[in-house]
């Protein structure tokens, strides 16, 4: 989400650093105190493929660095501790640990670049890893930390908190540099070059590259303009006659001495692109994006001493490498291909998975914001109140309904003994429990009590018992007024069903806005923009506008179906009213 979800509330990154076979030699002789998948209390399996639908690779590969990109479309970032230190990688079988670095882990816009070292990757297969995380054994991540190929001579990975520090165990540092750190690389952070001198590096018994090995150069690369005649990448100036890898009219170049191969195309200006030149002893071979991109005779000859890393180039750099042997095409090809945005290399196994794997409805909580959660909240209070205003009304009006049935019937059957005062029908009626739950039983009685008014006067005047028109209009004056506090009681908390209605949606759409907001900004501030990360963040977005609807349609209904009830019980009255005034006035009438 997702690259999405966004984008959310928290920051940092970790580890360290040894050779894959150590490691797993100290793994066995500290089995007893060995961390396995069973450890973690969540578990997700992923799988590494190398068929045609994800990076294919014809040949097995031993000892690659593969990066894992996790974010809130496929991982839960509430779950695990704030700077990933609780993210563990095993094997197939769930109990080798794999070496992993966390190069930054973003609890806030909820993105995270992990490296692992894969022991082997298996030409045209899906080879299934299981990651763990939020489990009692969290700390530093399994395998000693950081992790890069055997034949690694630096890699610069410009960490924010280390920006201008080699990863590997060489540990090297730029003396100099003019460069300037970017939040928003392809792989994390990366630095911006103006053109000038870019890094240097002092010489050092690690820097050098000897030509019967080879060597293989790698980097992400975003030039911002390919029109300069030399923009150099990665060179050593004073030695092995003078090898250099560059841009040259914005084409990827490999020179040393008067000796010069280009590729065939030139970079695309201001777009990340990742390059790689691969050399054997009198060959060399250009790479842009995973493909073959030139090659020509190259006769190398040993290279060591002080360094330079950007001289000239205008432009952001990341993940520079230099490896003292050379690679195999599917190894570029793997290494480009597998750390772009959106890379088919690794998916999570939906077949494989454990039950304890995340569902769709955990994502999108997952990927709520605090201000989406605020506006729930909100929606919640109002689902509660307009429940309990739809069952209480609900219960009331069929309790009224039934009750007045009961009066109704026996009135109309009774209506003179009713409207006699004193007689007795009118002490069953009055005993009657369902009599006092009737709104036209409350009518009758003041009705009656209006009648034994006047006629309790004119028994004291000694004047026989009839009702003129001015009382029977006063009759009716009382019951109208009675009526009218009738349907009130009806009516009262309705309005509160008005405004889950009218409010609801609106509410919901503004926690959605809110949250489209915070996804578009977190995703401008982290520079990644994929379908993975925007994703999740624009559906949690979403959920805010779905409790808005989830509240007001069932108010709704309800609304609708009360009001015809209410309608329903004010006609009844209506009648038993003008009913009960014309037989009055039959009656007594003078």
């Amino acid at each position: 989400m997702n690259h999405f979800n966004e984008l959310r509330a928290m920051t940092q990154s970790r580890t360290m650093n040894l050779l894959f076979s150590a490691i797993l030699s100290l793994l066995v002789l500290c089995a007893s105190t060995a961390v396995n998948a069973a450890d973690g209390n969540q578990k997700k399996v992923l799988v590494i493929d190398t068929t045609a639908t994800g990076v294919e690779v014809l040949e097995e590969l031993t000892q690659v660095p593969v990066l894992v990109r996790l974010h809130s479309g496929n991982f839960t970032f509430a779950e695990a501790q704030p700077d990933g230190s609780d993210l563990h990688f095993f094997a197939a079988d769930g109990k080798t640990p794999l070496p992993t670095q966390v190069e930054n882990f973003g609890a806030t816009d909820e993105l995270a670049n992990v490296w692992l070292l894969l022991p082997k990757v298996a030409a045209l297969d899906k080879t299934p890893l299981v990651m763990t995380w939020g489990g009692d054994k969290a700390g530093a991540a399994p395998a000693g930390g950081k992790v890069h190929d055997p034949a690694a001579v630096f890699t610069f990975r410009f960490a924010q908190a280390d920006a201008l520090k080699d990863s590997t165990a060489n540990a090297m540092t730029a003396t100099s540099s003019t460069a300037k750190s970017v939040a928003a690389g392809p792989i994390g952070a990366a630095i911006a070059l103006d053109g000038g001198a870019g890094l240097a590096l002092a010489p050092s018994p690690s820097l050098k590259l000897q030509a019967s090995a080879g060597f293989t150069f790698s980097a992400w690369v975003k030039p911002a303009d390919v029109g300069a005649p030399a923009a150099g990448l990665f060179a050593f100036p004073a030695s092995g006659k003078g090898l250099r890898i560059g841009l040259a009219g914005g084409k990827l170049e490999v020179g040393q001495g008067t000796t010069s191969v280009s590729a065939n195309l030139p970079l695309k200006p201001g777009v990340w692109q990742h390059v790689a030149v691969v050399a054997s002893a009198d060959k060399v071979t250009l790479y842009v994006d995973g493909l073959e991109a030139g090659a020509g005779n190259l006769a190398l000859t040993d290279a060591v001493g002080d360094a330079l890393i950007g001289a000239g180039f205008g432009g952001e750099l990341d993940e520079v490498t230099l490896l003292a042997a050379s690679r195999s095409a599917d190894y570029v090809k793997l290494q480009a291909l597998g750390q772009a945005a959106d890379s088919p290399l690794l998916s999570a196994d939906e077949e494989g998975a454990s039950a304890e794997e995340v569902s769709y409805a955990a994502i999108l909580l997952g990927s709520v914001t605090l201000d989406g959660w605020i506006t729930i909240a909100l929606l919640a209070v109002m689902a509660v109140v307009s429940g309990y205003v739809m069952v209480s009304k609900a219960v009331m009006l069929r309790t009224v309904g039934r009750a007045n049935d009961v009066f109704l019937a026996t009135f109309k059957a009774k209506s003179r003994a009713l409207l006699t005062p004193g007689h007795t029908d009118i002490a069953s009626v009055v005993q009657n429990p369902l009599s006092q739950r009737s709104s036209a039983y409350r009518l009758y009685a003041i009705g009656m009590e209006e009648v034994m008014e006047r006629f309790t006067l004119l028994d004291e005047a000694g004047k026989p018992r009839r009702l003129s028109s001015a009382g029977l209009q006063a009759i009716r004056t009382s019951l109208d007024a009675a009526m009218m506090r009738e349907n009130q009681k009806f009516n009262s908390g309705i309005v509160l069903l008005t405004i889950s209605i009218a409010g609801g949606p609106f509410l919901g759409l503004l926690g959605t806005v809110i949250g489209v907001m915070i996804t578009f900004a977190a995703i401008a501030a982290a520079g990644e923009v994929n379908v993975n990360s925007i994703a999740p963040g624009i559906a949690a977005a979403l959920v805010a506008t779905v409790a808005g609807l989830a509240v007001a349609i069932p108010a709704l209904f309800a609304y609708n179906w009360l009001a015809s009830q209410i309608k329903n019980l004010s006609g009844n009255t209506m009648v038993f009213v003008d009913e009960f005034v014309s037989k009055s006035a039959e009656m007594y009438a003078d």
